[in-house]
């Protein structure tokens, strides 16, 4: 798979992202002054040959749209690499740039959407923009057996996925919830979707999202799917 062709590279299909991905890649982070942004779509990362797919809600201002690899460079990725790394996930606990040679073993990591958007809220047209690439991530990962869903929007995605796809399913039928397993096999092409909060700072430092929480999490994700081959 093509985790970057050249059509998202250079997408501009949202004119409220585009504005919003360039502008703070032109103006950054104090921080981060002297480093370049990607300031562009953020392609999948992880393993072509993934049976867990990790869905997220899109990049955030100053990790991926920043370093151009998802959840690297922030608060999120923080809390969710080193857990990935304990599940026997990653190669190693940081994440922090793309040449900073880490590698994903079993997982690929996607997103709902593919830019930062203003207050991490991407709108409905802007999600369906995006859903193509979300079906070239898919389309590309032949093994997949289970999608983790990181948060409600990243649920409500693969729903729409499904349903752009000929799926009869009605979404208020799989209500996101922390840990709830939802048996998809019944619609064609579907695989089962598992709930998890997203690991923002926002879940993570007030305790609604804990290691713990996310280390049984990852473990049952990886039972689900079953030992590696």
């Amino acid at each position: 798979m093509e985790a970057l062709p050249p059509e998202l590279a250079n997408c501009r299909a949202c004119p409220r992202l585009v504005e919003h991905r360039e502008t703070i890649a032109r103006e950054k982070r104090r921080t981060y002054r002297n480093e370049s942004y990607w300031g562009r779509p953020v392609p999948g990362f992880g393993d072509p040959a993934a049976r867990i797919a990790l869905l997220g809600l899109a990049p955030g201002a100053h990790g991926s749209n920043r370093t151009g690899r998802m959840f690297t460079g922030d608060a999120s990725g923080d809390f969710l690499y080193p857990a990935l790394y304990r599940a026997g996930l990653a190669s190693r606990p940081t994440a922090q740039a793309v040449d900073d040679g880490l590698t994903l073993r079993d997982v690929w990591i996607t997103s709902s959407a593919r830019c930062v958007p203003p207050g991490n809220r991407p709108n409905r047209d802007e999600l369906i923009n995006c859903r193509k690439w979300l079906e070239h991530d898919f389309d590309g990962l032949p093994r997949v057996r289970l999608v983790v869903a990181l948060g409600g929007i990243a649920h409500n995605s693969y729903l729409d996925l499904l349903r752009s796809r000929g799926a009869s399913l009605v979404k208020r039928d799989y209500t996101f919830s922390h840990g709830a397993l939802h048996q998809l096999e019944s619609f064609s092409g579907a695989v089962p979707l598992l709930d998890c909060y997203h690991p923002s700072f926002q879940n993570t430092n007030t305790g609604r999202l804990t290691a713990q929480m996310l280390d049984e999490l990852l473990s049952r994700a990886i039972g689900l799917v079953g030992p590696w081959r």
